[in-house]
């Protein structure tokens, strides 16, 4: 994903990725992105709670992520999937 892609944010709403930090699988959903401040909320699933929280976003060329849990894993934005839903895909 690329920061010119990031101008319409809407078609980026509540898509999703799964990690796995070794022991469970985290959900997280991109919530809101701000270009002027740099930053992205996600929603995360972690081990049954749910949280939201923004992050730094940071770009490596044309790839944007940002770091997550004490290892500052780099979650690549890229990796994030639009999930249907149950009626959508029905259609």
């Amino acid at each position: 994903m690329k920061k010119e892609d990031l101008q319409n944010f809407r078609k980026y709403y509540l898509n999703e990725f799964e990690y796995y930090d070794g022991e469970c699988f985290i959900t997280f959903n991109i919530v809101g992105i701000n270009m002027a401040r740099n930053e992205i909320t996600v929603a995360i699933s972690n081990r049954g709670r749910i949280s939201v929280c923004a992050f730094d976003l940071k770009a490596d060329g044309d790839r944007l992520y940002f770091e997550y849990g004490p290892m500052f894993e780099k979650i690549d934005l890229a990796d994030f999937e639009n999930i249907e839903t149950f009626e959508e895909a029905e259609q």
